[in-house]
């Protein structure tokens, strides 16, 4: 399994992306393709390698056949907040980011404790490409056809201890390369670093993806490069980008934005229409593109395969 840099892709085998959805069916039709698509002129994007290709895809049983959100929206409106506080700065700055090399370190209870390099995780473990809605707190969210592993597979590999009862994760810390880790830059800074987590139920709930790539592709600097968690059915905040550290933990960690503004986020981050953020409601949402807003829905419409994660507790309180 190879990523492909752009000097080493053919000018043939690049596809304008108006083709994307033909090629997902006949990837589903059990086609397993290596795809690539080209950058628009004039689109603010700076992906790892240009447009270098994922593969082989395998398809997905959890995709949405919900439309897809054009890859120019997907990659140029974005929270990412080392890059920025606005959703246009990620795109303009997210270039000074080097996603290669890049390790990842996995510890804590686990027995097999090492730093991953993280093409080794891309050719030890099988690529899906999952079609996900991710829904952001502000109340805007988006379709995309996400290239990850399993996060299910990856935690079997490194065998957690039966301490382990959740898994904390850790964005990298590099002024340099982040410019919105920089003191007061902007006016705003949070406690670096980024720091998520799950319980460990949820790490493995077969949803759950550490995302490579989007639209066939190597994952955008912008949008979390080289590797990023996927949580479909929580707020997007939680599907924390540019991880370099995985650790398992007895404890509870407490993420980013507890420590931020505790009266507005809590640890669980399940999209829930009827718990609205202290400053407005999240009875809906406006899918990027669209006009008109729509009805939020439960666990972003993921309840049938998570909704048993959290039978008997009091989603209004645990938010």
């Amino acid at each position: 399994m190879l990523i492909k840099r752009p000097d080493d892709i053919k000018s043939s085998e690049i596809s304008d992306r108006s083709l994307y959805t033909k090629r997902r069916e006949f990837l589903k039709g059990g086609a397993a393709l290596a795809l690539g698509v080209a950058v628009p002129a004039g689109t603010a994007v700076t992906p790892a390698y240009g447009a270098a290709k994922l593969g082989p895809l395998t398809p997905s049983e959890f995709d949405t056949d919900e439309e897809l959100t054009p890859y120019e929206a997907v990659t140029t409106h974005n929270n990412f907040y080392e890059f920025g506080t606005d959703k246009e700065s990620p795109a303009k700055l997210a270039h000074s980011l080097r996603p290669r090399p890049w390790t990842v370190l996995v510890d804590g209870e686990v027995k097999q404790p090492r730093e991953w390099d993280v093409d080794d995780i891309i050719k030890q473990f099988p690529l899906e490409e999952r079609v996900y809605r991710l829904r952001c707190v502000e109340a805007w969210s988006i379709v995309v056809p996400w290239v990850g592993i399993s996060l299910a597979s990856f935690i079997k590999a490194v065998e957690p201890t039966s301490n382990a009862k959740y898994v904390a994760f850790e964005t990298l810390v590099d002024p340099e390369q982040m410019p919105g880790q920089r003191s007061n830059w902007l006016g705003f800074s949070l406690n670096w670093p980024y720091i998520e987590g799950l319980r460990i139920d949820e790490a493995t709930n077969p949803l759950a993806i550490l995302g490579v790539g989007l639209y066939g592709e190597v994952m955008p600097n912008q949008n979390g490069a080289p590797i990023r968690l996927v949580v479909p059915w929580k707020y997007g905040f939680k599907s924390i980008k540019s991880i370099v550290r995985i650790s398992f933990v007895e404890q509870q960690p407490v993420n980013t934005w507890q420590v931020q503004a505790p009266r507005e986020f809590g640890f669980y981050a399940n999209v829930n229409p009827r718990v609205n953020h202290p400053r407005w409601s999240q009875a809906q949402e406006r899918r990027i593109g669209d006009w008109l807003k729509r009805d939020t829905l439960m666990f972003n419409g993921y309840g049938e395969q998570v909704a048993h994660l959290y039978s008997g507790m009091d989603l209004s309180k645990n938010f």
